[in-house]
């Protein structure tokens, strides 16, 4: 994986000099870089968020497929149950950013499973574009279950925690 630090230095460098397009590969993440002509329009997309996962032989597939195939439809996570449950409440994300369960590295979290919140207490940040906003519980209970990790990338509306209301 590249760190931010890495992708900036490599852009200055090819920016800098004669070449017109960089490929890297490192550790099975690959990073292309190319200077677009004056004629050629820019695109810009945001990154991707991935979790590495360790490969699944194809014999493993093939041989899933059919139970999956009989059995309809996936189980649902336990996690998901959860979600459903209408008696508790969802705390979402107001906006699209990096969760962060803590106000910083090595700090302890701002609410765990099991912690007692009110309406105005902080349970999380989510940082976007450089803006750090607290995000409050909205609610007075117990946080029943957190739905994210800490620097996940999160979604407008996407919910961050479930919590069992007083």
């Amino acid at each position: 994986m590249f760190k931010l630090s890495e992708i900036k230095e490599l852009i200055k460098l090819v920016d800098q000099s004669s070449l017109h397009e960089l490929e890297i590969e490192n550790e099975g993440a690959r990073l292309s870089i190319r200077k677009p002509n004056k004629s050629e329009p820019v695109y810009v997309t945001a990154p991707v968020a991935h979790q590495s996962f360790a490969p699944i032989p194809q014999a493993s597939i093939a041989s899933a497929a059919p139970a999956a195939l009989e059995a309809g439809t996936a189980a649902p996570a336990a996690g998901q149950a959860k979600q459903e449950d209408p008696s508790l409440h969802k705390i979402v994300s107001p906006m699209v950013g990096t969760f962060y369960s803590a106000a910083s590295p090595g700090a302890a979290p701002f609410v765990n499973v099991g912690s007692k919140v009110n309406d105005k207490q902080i349970v999380c940040i989510v940082e976007a574009m450089k803006l750090m906003n607290e995000i409050e519980a909205e609610v007075r209970g117990e946080i029943v279950e957190v739905l994210v990790e800490n620097g996940q990338l999160v979604e407008y509306g996407q919910p961050l925690f479930l919590v069992r209301p007083e």
